[in-house]
């Protein structure tokens, strides 16, 4: 049987007994923030355990898609290494909520795995939890297993818990002999092949686990009212097993990916241990990238965006291995697709999304690649021949100064017996971030809040009076100058002040704060000119006194700038609006990356690979000013966090939410978690402008937009800057499009000529450098000096005369506006006499410069344009 008939199979065998068969969830947990990725069959289930979610029916089966690279689930860095590990895999499962239990759970694990499939009883082994004699006495009384191969374990191996507490119970695995010549650890001394002693010859196929009890906080078990069967069993690891092949990658679910790569490489699998490894990461992270991407998550550089951007890379690395250049891993993704389309026609659909945005990563990790990997081989060539430790400052400056990221440092290293000295990296990182801080300080100041906070909680904190508030009376329970306590401030002093109840806002969720005034009878006026909430029980408003003085229990008026109040509560609600919009039209994988919600305007940081058409954007700005004009109610509600992601609120990996949080619905539209000011109706935002979209970061993207008075502004801007182009051109505003169409052409046509001029030039100095060529032992040689050629310019030249050479070797050189700039091209044939990379070196530091490159082209950059004739002289020695 082929992997994709297994999986038919173990469905159609629960389906008649009476189980319904469900598709398999997405890799992101539904309503679980806490989750990084499903990694087991129970995911979706986990609800229905714990009692808050009824089950879909008594019995259900599926094969669901995982991932497990995150957590203390993580196999990514054994991927490849061996033929059983994988980042993603298929899990069938079966389950039970409540109706059957043991006896059923065991009769049909055996019935499909000896009757249906035809596995030999006489190799398989039965596990159970060593005080569970229930499942013990009915493995031999059910089956026609061998009672001596029915063994107990402890806790470690055969008791599953979902948590420190909560519905757990024990296990029974089923595991299968493979033979003495499967054992991978006959080398170490000692070593006795058993189940679950460690090594590959006995391999665990089916874990069924009984949930039977709930774990209370003291650790003591208890009967659950209903007991539970939730199974798990690998495809792959079934299908190795079925198929006859040594590993899981040999079976027919990954050799076919594994096919693709070697038809774009041209190298075999099998035949060479350490291209082995590349070709077996190629195979499971395409398909782990395929899905992740169809689920809607997109590359960035934090979460899960984080891991599918590293996932990507880590691939391109390898495929560096087997020789391929340039864009390759997305037509590796293209054929894990088309071997999982049957099972999962949401991957087909997701086919060309897949492909460009494995394509877009790939093209833009590269040249961080080659890069890279050329700084860390000079590195590595400078320490001496016994190290086995990367100096942390050296990984930190590749990380730092090329984009090379840490982990993929250890990567390469790990293939080559070594390890990054980590302390030292965190050291440099934390070095900089220190400098980044105090640098930061000395341009903005820095508040220290550490004695007002201390203070401020042991007086009650403060209350924040709500969104339409713009005024109230309140008593000063603390005062803090320069970081210091204070009972009394007087006229001229910048102060912090904390009261027990405010109308004010203090800075969050991406709102800037509030400012305004507080005053103390007629004498006595601070102008606030910020509010900040550093803890959420504690508002501090950032003040100068301008008159009186300011004492610890003063009961103070405070009015906040209500028409400022009112621009960013149109901002922020339009926020709200936006990432809805954004997420209908580019998917629901879009997720906020920050905010920034102030009077002006409102700046919205998302995940999202590329940049978003302009067309697309006026269709998402339509959508928005849709929703204003539909004036819809504008609601919040304080209700607990389980309650509010059931209700539909949208929650984000890595945010921190307490038990109770507040929900901003905005009709049917939009249901978020926010603390910030909003408006009663959507109507009341007017208009919104989407005036920039931006890439901040890889996999960021950034759109800036105002609303209200501040975008009827825009609106006229553009009008009179649409009339003066007019003006300028001479032309009616409506026929201004067609007269700038027209110029422009005009430009190109007199570019062109440029071109063509230049191109017929640089013909003529091909022709001329070539005529310089001198015979060196059957090679042809050309080292000359071209200034005037820029530095980009170089690159091409070389290539071109090398071209017109067919063999031999050039060395260009170049003065140039910021020093010296120098190349060095080898014809392939002669690339054992002459080495690029090492002629770069040995020339480059004689213009205080530095470079690198491979043996067939490299280049450097120098400063000291006074060392040309220099530089040239020792080509001449070293080459000819």
């Amino acid at each position: 049987m082929l992997g994709t008939e297994i999986r038919k199979s173990f469905l159609d065998f629960f389906e008649s007994k009476g189980h319904l068969i469900v598709p398999s969830a997405s890799l992101v947990p539904a309503g679980d923030p806490t989750l990084m990725f499903t990694n087991a069959g129970m995911v979706q289930f986990k609800d229905v355990f714990l009692g808050t979610t009824e089950a879909p029916h008594p019995r259900v089966a599926d094969s669901q898609r995982c991932l497990r690279i995150s957590g203390k689930h993580n196999d990514l860095e054994e991927v490849g290494r061996d033929t059983y590990h994988h980042t993603f895999f298929e899990m069938l499962g079966n389950w039970s909520f409540g109706d059957y239990y043991k006896a059923e759970a065991i009769e049909w694990a055996w019935e499909l795995l000896t009757g249906v499939w035809g596995l030999d009883r006489t190799k398989l082994y039965a596990t159970v939890f060593n005080s569970d004699d229930e499942a013990a006495e009915l493995w031999p009384k059910l089956t026609d297993i061998d009672p001596a191969r029915v063994l107990r374990f402890d806790e470690k191996d055969n008791f599953w818990e979902m948590g420190d507490t909560g519905p757990c119970g024990p296990c029974s695995e089923i595991h299968i002999d493979r033979g003495e010549g499967s054992c991978d650890m006959s080398a170490v001394k000692g070593h006795k092949c058993a189940v679950n002693a460690g090594c590959a010859r006995y391999i665990e196929l089916w874990n069924l686990v009984f949930i039977q009890y709930s774990r209370d906080e003291s650790g003591k078990l208890h009967d659950l009212a209903s007991k539970h069967v939730d199974t798990g069993m690998g495809l792959e690891r079934i299908a190795a097993v079925l198929e006859g092949v040594d590993g899981n990658y040999d079976g027919s679910l990954l050799r076919t990916v594994i096919s693709s790569a070697e038809g774009l490489s041209g190298k075999s699998y099998g035949a060479d241990p350490e291209l082995d490894v590349s070709f077996r990461v190629l195979a499971d992270h395409s398909r782990a990238v395929s899905f992740m991407i169809a689920d809607e998550i997109g590359a960035s550089n934090e979460g899960r965006g984080y891991v599918l951007r590293r996932l990507i890379r880590r691939a391109a690395r390898h495929g560096k291995s087997l020789g391929l250049e340039g864009p390759f891993f997305w037509e590796v993704c293209r054929s894990a697709v088309a071997s999982l389309a049957d099972a999962y026609p949401e991957l087909a659909a997701a086919e060309g999304r897949i492909v460009d945005a494995v394509r877009t990563e790939e093209e833009k990790f590269g040249l961080t690649l080659d890069r890279g990997l050329v700084h860390l081989d000079e590195e590595l060539s400078r320490l001496a021949d016994t190290a086995t430790v990367l100096p942390g400052e050296i990984a930190f400056r590749l990380y730092d100064t090329y984009g090379f990221p840490l982990d993929m440092t250890e990567d390469i290293l790990r293939s080559r017996g070594m390890t990054v000295d980590r302390p030292g990296f965190d050291g440099a990182l934390n070095a900089q971030r220190d400098r980044a801080r105090e640098a930061q300080v000395r341009k903005h100041g820095a508040a220290d809040f550490t004695p007002l906070l201390a203070k401020a909680r042991e007086e009650g904190g403060s209350r924040f009076e709500g969104s339409f508030e713009t005024q109230g009376q309140s008593n000063v329970v603390t005062i803090s100058a320069g970081g210091e306590l204070r009972e009394e401030a007087v006229e001229g002093d910048d102060v912090d002040i904390v009261v027990s109840r405010t109308p004010f806002y203090g800075e969050s969720g991406g709102q800037v704060g509030d400012t305004g005034r507080i005053t103390r009878g007629s004498d006595t006026v601070l102008e606030v000119w910020d509010t900040q909430k550093p803890a959420g029980d504690v508002i501090v408003h950032r003040a100068r006194i301008v008159s009186g003085a300011l004492q610890v229990g003063d009961e103070v008026v405070l009015a906040i700038d209500a028409s400022r109040r009112e621009a960013i509560r149109l901002n922020h609600s339009a926020t709200h609006l936006l990432h809805a919009a954004l997420r209908n039209h580019l998917g629901k994988g879009v997720r906020q990356a920050g905010s920034l919600v102030e009077e002006v305007r409102l700046r919205f940081d998302f995940t999202q690979e590329g940049p978003v058409s302009r067309d697309l954007l006026d269709h998402i700005e339509r959508e928005v000013n849709e929703m204003i004009r539909a004036n819809m109610e504008v609601r919040d509600e304080e209700m607990p966090y389980d309650d509010a992601i059931e209700a539909g609120a949208i929650a984000f990996f890595g945010e921190k939410y307490g038990d109770v949080v507040r929900v901003v619905r905005m009709g049917d539209y939009s249901v978020e978690l926010c603390g910030g000011t909003h408006v009663r109706r959507t109507g009341d935002i007017g208009l919104l402008r989407l005036y920039s979209e931006t890439g901040v970061a890889a996999g960021v993207r950034r759109v800036e937009a105002s609303t209200g008075g501040y975008a009827l502004d825009l609106v006229r801007e553009h009008d009179s800057i649409l009339r003066r182009i007019g003006s300028l051109l001479r032309s009616p505003e409506r026929e201004t499009i067609e007269k700038v169409e027209r110029l422009l052409a005009r430009q190109v046509e007199l570019e062109k000529q440029i071109s063509d001029s230049q191109k017929r030039r640089s013909s003529h100095l091909v022709d001329d450098v070539v005529a310089g060529a001198r015979s060196v032992d059957g090679a042809k040689v050309v080292i000359a000096r071209v200034d005037g050629v820029e530095a980009k310019a170089l690159r091409t030249l070389s290539d071109q005369v090398r071209d017109k050479l067919g063999t031999g070797v050039v060395v260009l050189a170049a003065k140039v506006d910021s020093g010296v700039a120098l190349t060095v091209a080898v014809t392939k044939d002669k690339t054992d006499t002459f080495n690029a990379g090492s002629i770069v070196k040995t020339l480059a530091p004689i213009v205080d410069g530095r470079g690198g490159g491979k043996p067939d082209f490299a280049q450097a950059g120098g400063k000291n344009a006074d060392g040309l004739d220099a530089l040239l002289e020792k080509a001449n020695e070293i080459i000819v």
